[in-house]
Protein backbone atom coordinates (compact mmCIF):
# COMPACT_ATOMS: atom_id res chain seq x y z
CA UNK A 1 0.00 0.00 0.00
CA UNK A 2 1.20 3.54 -1.25
CA UNK A 3 0.49 4.72 2.44
CA UNK A 4 1.74 2.48 4.71
CA UNK A 5 4.38 4.19 6.99
CA UNK A 6 3.89 6.92 5.52
CA UNK A 7 3.56 10.37 6.98
CA UNK A 8 0.62 12.25 5.01
CA UNK A 9 -0.64 15.72 5.65
CA UNK A 10 -4.10 17.70 4.26
CA UNK A 11 -4.48 20.92 3.75
CA UNK A 12 -7.81 22.38 5.04
CA UNK A 13 -7.87 18.48 6.83
CA UNK A 14 -10.83 19.29 9.18
CA UNK A 15 -13.74 19.83 6.55
CA UNK A 16 -15.69 16.57 5.01
CA UNK A 17 -13.73 15.32 3.03
CA UNK A 18 -10.46 15.30 4.85
CA UNK A 19 -12.38 13.95 8.13
CA UNK A 20 -13.27 10.87 5.65
CA UNK A 21 -10.10 10.66 4.47
CA UNK A 22 -8.49 10.40 7.89
CA UNK A 23 -10.86 7.76 8.32
CA UNK A 24 -10.50 5.57 5.68
CA UNK A 25 -6.61 5.98 5.23
CA UNK A 26 -6.05 5.30 9.17
CA UNK A 27 -8.17 2.17 9.49
CA UNK A 28 -7.06 0.91 5.53
CA UNK A 29 -3.60 2.12 4.91
CA UNK A 30 -1.61 2.77 8.02
CA UNK A 31 0.32 5.47 8.05
CA UNK A 32 3.02 6.24 10.19
CA UNK A 33 1.18 9.76 10.92
CA UNK A 34 -1.40 11.70 9.43
CA UNK A 35 -1.24 15.85 9.83
CA UNK A 36 -4.35 17.49 9.78
CA UNK A 37 -3.07 21.35 8.33
CA UNK A 38 -5.95 23.87 9.14
CA UNK A 39 -7.01 27.46 10.47
CA UNK A 40 -9.88 25.98 13.09
CA UNK A 41 -8.77 25.33 16.62
CA UNK A 42 -12.61 24.43 17.29
CA UNK A 43 -12.67 21.85 14.46
CA UNK A 44 -9.15 20.11 15.39
CA UNK A 45 -10.10 19.75 18.68
CA UNK A 46 -13.48 17.97 18.25
CA UNK A 47 -11.70 16.17 15.41
CA UNK A 48 -9.05 14.65 18.08
CA UNK A 49 -12.13 13.74 20.51
CA UNK A 50 -13.79 12.17 17.57
CA UNK A 51 -10.74 10.09 16.35
CA UNK A 52 -8.86 9.46 18.91
CA UNK A 53 -6.07 7.75 16.81
CA UNK A 54 -2.09 8.80 18.29
CA UNK A 55 -1.14 8.73 14.44
CA UNK A 56 -2.83 11.42 14.08
CA UNK A 57 -1.73 15.37 14.65
CA UNK A 58 -2.81 18.23 14.82
CA UNK A 59 -1.12 21.72 12.80
CA UNK A 60 -2.89 25.23 12.86
CA UNK A 61 -1.71 26.90 9.63
CA UNK A 62 -3.26 28.79 6.99
CA UNK A 63 -2.15 27.86 3.02
CA UNK A 64 -1.77 31.82 2.83
CA UNK A 65 2.03 31.35 4.88
CA UNK A 66 4.46 30.09 3.66
CA UNK A 67 6.56 29.64 5.90
CA UNK A 68 4.15 27.82 7.95
CA UNK A 69 3.96 25.58 5.85
CA UNK A 70 7.45 25.03 5.39
CA UNK A 71 7.54 23.80 8.60
CA UNK A 72 4.77 21.70 8.53
CA UNK A 73 5.77 20.20 5.59
CA UNK A 74 9.08 19.04 6.98
CA UNK A 75 8.99 15.61 6.69
CA UNK A 76 6.05 15.07 5.24
CA UNK A 77 5.79 12.47 1.61
CA UNK A 78 2.29 12.78 0.73
CA UNK A 79 0.25 15.93 0.60
CA UNK A 80 -3.67 16.67 0.08
CA UNK A 81 -4.27 19.75 -0.85
CA UNK A 82 -8.31 20.19 0.02
CA UNK A 83 -8.13 23.93 1.23
CA UNK A 84 -10.10 26.79 -0.44
CA UNK A 85 -12.60 28.82 0.21
CA UNK A 86 -15.23 27.57 -1.55
CA UNK A 87 -18.90 29.41 -1.17
CA UNK A 88 -19.92 31.03 -4.72
CA UNK A 89 -21.51 33.95 -3.35
CA UNK A 90 -18.90 34.34 -0.85
CA UNK A 91 -15.82 34.79 -3.64
CA UNK A 92 -18.44 37.37 -5.80
CA UNK A 93 -18.69 39.79 -3.04
CA UNK A 94 -14.67 39.10 -1.27
CA UNK A 95 -12.63 38.16 -4.19
CA UNK A 96 -9.68 39.43 -3.39
CA UNK A 97 -9.64 37.07 -0.19
CA UNK A 98 -10.42 34.24 -2.49
CA UNK A 99 -7.60 34.72 -4.90
CA UNK A 100 -5.49 35.32 -1.89
CA UNK A 101 -6.42 31.44 -0.47
CA UNK A 102 -7.10 29.41 -3.68
CA UNK A 103 -4.87 30.99 -5.76
CA UNK A 104 -1.99 32.20 -4.03
CA UNK A 105 -2.53 29.41 -1.39
CA UNK A 106 -2.07 26.92 -3.90
CA UNK A 107 1.34 28.51 -5.01
CA UNK A 108 3.00 28.37 -1.49
CA UNK A 109 1.71 24.89 -0.90
CA UNK A 110 4.19 23.69 -4.35
CA UNK A 111 7.09 25.95 -3.42
CA UNK A 112 6.79 24.18 0.22
CA UNK A 113 5.66 20.38 -1.50
CA UNK A 114 9.24 21.14 -4.09
CA UNK A 115 11.73 22.46 -1.13
CA UNK A 116 10.73 19.91 1.28
CA UNK A 117 11.12 17.11 -1.01
CA UNK A 118 7.37 16.03 -0.81
CA UNK A 119 7.12 12.96 -3.31
CA UNK A 120 3.12 13.39 -4.46
CA UNK A 121 1.02 16.27 -4.21
CA UNK A 122 -3.28 15.74 -4.98
CA UNK A 123 -4.78 18.81 -5.28
CA UNK A 124 -8.72 18.59 -5.23
CA UNK A 125 -10.80 20.64 -7.98
CA UNK A 126 -14.37 20.96 -8.85
CA UNK A 127 -16.63 21.01 -11.94
CA UNK A 128 -16.75 24.42 -11.17
CA UNK A 129 -13.12 24.82 -12.94
CA UNK A 130 -14.38 24.10 -16.19
CA UNK A 131 -15.21 26.63 -18.30
CA UNK A 132 -15.81 29.15 -14.82
CA UNK A 133 -18.40 31.68 -15.13
CA UNK A 134 -17.95 33.05 -11.01
CA UNK A 135 -14.61 33.65 -9.74
CA UNK A 136 -14.86 30.44 -7.37
CA UNK A 137 -14.29 28.10 -10.90
CA UNK A 138 -11.79 31.10 -11.80
CA UNK A 139 -9.68 30.31 -8.99
CA UNK A 140 -9.61 26.79 -8.85
CA UNK A 141 -8.69 26.78 -12.71
CA UNK A 142 -5.81 28.67 -12.11
CA UNK A 143 -5.01 26.30 -9.37
CA UNK A 144 -5.39 23.70 -11.82
CA UNK A 145 -3.01 25.35 -14.09
CA UNK A 146 -0.50 25.80 -11.58
CA UNK A 147 -0.07 22.23 -9.99
CA UNK A 148 -0.08 20.57 -13.47
CA UNK A 149 2.61 23.20 -14.47
CA UNK A 150 4.72 22.49 -11.19
CA UNK A 151 5.79 19.25 -12.51
CA UNK A 152 7.90 21.09 -15.01
CA UNK A 153 9.72 23.44 -12.55
CA UNK A 154 10.11 20.97 -10.21
CA UNK A 155 13.22 20.17 -11.96
CA UNK A 156 16.15 17.63 -9.84
CA UNK A 157 13.60 17.54 -7.20
CA UNK A 158 11.43 14.22 -6.78
CA UNK A 159 7.98 15.94 -6.06
CA UNK A 160 4.78 14.87 -8.84
CA UNK A 161 1.57 16.78 -8.56
CA UNK A 162 -1.35 15.87 -10.12
CA UNK A 163 -5.13 17.12 -9.74
CA UNK A 164 -8.85 15.06 -8.74
CA UNK A 165 -11.11 17.09 -10.25
CA UNK A 166 -15.03 15.63 -9.39
CA UNK A 167 -18.83 17.67 -8.43
CA UNK A 168 -21.05 18.18 -5.31
CA UNK A 169 -20.47 16.09 -2.39
CA UNK A 170 -23.67 14.41 -1.36
CA UNK A 171 -23.98 15.60 2.36
CA UNK A 172 -21.52 17.72 2.78
CA UNK A 173 -21.86 21.15 3.89
CA UNK A 174 -21.76 22.50 0.09
CA UNK A 175 -24.42 19.59 -0.65
CA UNK A 176 -28.07 21.23 -0.81
CA UNK A 177 -29.24 17.80 0.38
CA UNK A 178 -28.79 19.10 4.39
CA UNK A 179 -31.18 22.25 3.18
CA UNK A 180 -33.68 20.56 1.29
CA UNK A 181 -34.11 18.08 4.75
CA UNK A 182 -34.07 21.06 7.05
CA UNK A 183 -36.75 22.85 4.75
CA UNK A 184 -38.74 19.85 4.29
CA UNK A 185 -40.19 20.71 7.82
CA UNK A 186 -41.97 23.84 6.41
CA UNK A 187 -43.42 22.47 3.49
CA UNK A 188 -41.78 24.67 0.88
CA UNK A 189 -38.67 23.35 -0.96
CA UNK A 190 -36.12 26.12 -3.00
CA UNK A 191 -35.60 25.30 -5.85
CA UNK A 192 -32.99 27.42 -7.96
CA UNK A 193 -33.99 26.16 -11.57
CA UNK A 194 -36.60 22.80 -12.55
CA UNK A 195 -33.68 22.07 -15.34
CA UNK A 196 -30.66 22.23 -12.93
CA UNK A 197 -28.41 19.40 -13.26
CA UNK A 198 -25.47 18.49 -11.16
CA UNK A 199 -22.76 15.56 -10.39
CA UNK A 200 -22.97 13.66 -7.57
CA UNK A 201 -20.05 11.83 -5.75
CA UNK A 202 -19.95 10.45 -2.02
CA UNK A 203 -17.65 11.19 -0.22
CA UNK A 204 -16.47 7.38 0.05
CA UNK A 205 -16.07 7.61 -4.19
CA UNK A 206 -14.29 11.49 -3.68
CA UNK A 207 -11.56 9.22 -1.06
CA UNK A 208 -11.34 6.62 -3.27
CA UNK A 209 -10.08 8.73 -6.65
CA UNK A 210 -7.84 10.61 -4.54
CA UNK A 211 -6.37 7.36 -3.45
CA UNK A 212 -6.35 6.21 -6.92
CA UNK A 213 -4.64 9.38 -8.27
CA UNK A 214 -1.89 8.93 -5.64
CA UNK A 215 -1.17 6.04 -7.16
CA UNK A 216 -1.59 6.37 -10.83
CA UNK A 217 0.04 9.44 -10.83
CA UNK A 218 2.68 10.35 -13.29
CA UNK A 219 2.37 14.24 -12.65
CA UNK A 220 0.55 16.85 -14.17
CA UNK A 221 -2.74 14.74 -14.73
CA UNK A 222 -6.35 15.84 -13.90
CA UNK A 223 -8.52 12.43 -12.74
CA UNK A 224 -12.32 13.07 -13.21
CA UNK A 225 -14.25 10.15 -11.99
CA UNK A 226 -17.53 8.29 -13.55
CA UNK A 227 -20.10 9.46 -11.21
CA UNK A 228 -24.00 9.57 -12.03
CA UNK A 229 -26.10 12.95 -12.91
CA UNK A 230 -29.11 14.31 -10.90
CA UNK A 231 -31.99 16.82 -12.01
CA UNK A 232 -32.69 19.48 -8.84
CA UNK A 233 -36.34 18.73 -8.86
CA UNK A 234 -35.87 15.00 -8.47
CA UNK A 235 -33.99 15.47 -5.55
CA UNK A 236 -36.48 17.29 -4.22
CA UNK A 237 -38.93 15.26 -4.49
CA UNK A 238 -36.81 12.00 -3.29
CA UNK A 239 -36.15 14.13 0.25
CA UNK A 240 -39.15 15.75 0.54
CA UNK A 241 -42.05 13.92 -1.79
CA UNK A 242 -45.40 15.98 -2.00
CA UNK A 243 -43.59 19.13 -0.71
CA UNK A 244 -44.38 22.74 -2.64
CA UNK A 245 -41.47 23.75 -4.55
CA UNK A 246 -40.82 27.06 -5.27
CA UNK A 247 -38.77 28.89 -7.90
CA UNK A 248 -36.07 31.34 -6.44
CA UNK A 249 -33.66 31.28 -9.57
CA UNK A 250 -29.93 30.84 -10.38
CA UNK A 251 -27.59 32.79 -7.88
CA UNK A 252 -24.87 34.82 -8.91
CA UNK A 253 -21.93 32.95 -10.78
CA UNK A 254 -24.20 29.16 -11.16
CA UNK A 255 -24.32 27.30 -13.95
CA UNK A 256 -27.31 25.31 -15.15
CA UNK A 257 -25.31 22.32 -15.92
CA UNK A 258 -21.66 21.32 -15.01
CA UNK A 259 -18.95 20.33 -17.53
CA UNK A 260 -15.81 18.34 -16.11
CA UNK A 261 -14.25 17.45 -19.22
CA UNK A 262 -14.62 20.50 -21.59
CA UNK A 263 -14.67 19.97 -25.52
CA UNK A 264 -11.17 21.52 -25.56
CA UNK A 265 -9.70 19.07 -23.37
CA UNK A 266 -11.11 16.44 -24.85
CA UNK A 267 -7.77 15.86 -27.03
CA UNK A 268 -5.71 15.34 -24.43
CA UNK A 269 -8.31 13.45 -22.51
CA UNK A 270 -8.42 9.37 -22.40
CA UNK A 271 -11.20 7.14 -20.60
CA UNK A 272 -10.57 4.31 -17.81
CA UNK A 273 -12.98 1.95 -16.20
CA UNK A 274 -13.57 4.20 -13.59
CA UNK A 275 -12.27 7.66 -14.63
CA UNK A 276 -11.38 9.97 -17.36
CA UNK A 277 -7.63 11.31 -17.02
CA UNK A 278 -6.61 14.99 -18.91
CA UNK A 279 -3.31 14.30 -19.59
CA UNK A 280 -1.05 17.55 -19.18
CA UNK A 281 0.46 18.99 -22.21
CA UNK A 282 4.33 18.45 -21.10
CA UNK A 283 4.02 15.13 -20.01
CA UNK A 284 6.64 13.94 -17.35
CA UNK A 285 9.11 11.10 -18.70
CA UNK A 286 7.89 7.61 -18.29
CA UNK A 287 4.43 8.94 -18.31
CA UNK A 288 2.41 7.06 -20.86
CA UNK A 289 -1.21 6.10 -21.22
CA UNK A 290 -1.07 3.39 -23.41
CA UNK A 291 -3.57 1.06 -22.36
CA UNK A 292 -6.21 4.15 -21.99
CA UNK A 293 -9.10 4.73 -24.96
CA UNK A 294 -8.83 8.52 -26.30
CA UNK A 295 -12.03 9.93 -26.02
CA UNK A 296 -13.78 10.70 -29.04
CA UNK A 297 -13.35 14.05 -31.14
CA UNK A 298 -15.75 16.63 -29.43
CA UNK A 299 -16.21 14.78 -26.47
CA UNK A 300 -17.65 16.56 -23.47
CA UNK A 301 -18.34 15.45 -20.10
CA UNK A 302 -21.26 17.28 -18.86
CA UNK A 303 -24.09 16.84 -15.91
CA UNK A 304 -26.91 17.26 -18.55
CA UNK A 305 -24.89 15.09 -21.34
CA UNK A 306 -24.31 12.53 -19.02
CA UNK A 307 -25.03 8.62 -19.97
CA UNK A 308 -25.33 7.90 -16.23
CA UNK A 309 -28.52 9.03 -13.74
CA UNK A 310 -29.75 8.65 -10.56
CA UNK A 311 -33.44 7.67 -10.09
CA UNK A 312 -35.61 9.22 -7.34
CA UNK A 313 -35.40 5.58 -5.43
CA UNK A 314 -31.43 5.76 -5.74
CA UNK A 315 -31.70 9.38 -4.23
CA UNK A 316 -33.26 8.04 -1.64
CA UNK A 317 -31.51 5.13 -0.85
CA UNK A 318 -28.32 6.97 -1.12
CA UNK A 319 -29.76 10.14 1.21
CA UNK A 320 -30.62 7.39 4.18
CA UNK A 321 -27.55 5.66 3.72
CA UNK A 322 -26.00 8.52 4.53
CA UNK A 323 -27.70 8.92 8.13
CA UNK A 324 -25.97 10.94 10.54
CA UNK A 325 -23.40 11.50 8.33
CA UNK A 326 -24.51 14.86 6.72
CA UNK A 327 -23.35 18.13 7.56
CA UNK A 328 -25.51 20.62 9.16
CA UNK A 329 -26.58 23.40 7.64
Amino acid sequence: MLLKGKVVLITGGTGSFGKQFARQVLDEHDPRKLIIFSRDEWKQSEMARDFRDDRLRFFIGDVRDKDRLNRAFDGVQVVIHAAALKQIPTAEYNPLEVIKTNILGAANVIDAAIDRQVERVVALSTDKAANPINLYGATKLCADKLFTAANVYSGPHRTRFSVVRYGNVVGSRGSVIPLFLKMKETGVIPITDPRMTRFWITLDQGVDLVLQGLELMHGGEIFVPKVPSMNILDLAEAIAPGCQKQVVGIRPGEKLHEVMVPVDDARRTVEMPQFYVIQPDFPQEGSNWRDAKPVPEGFCYASNSNTEWLSKQQLQELIYSLDGQLEEV
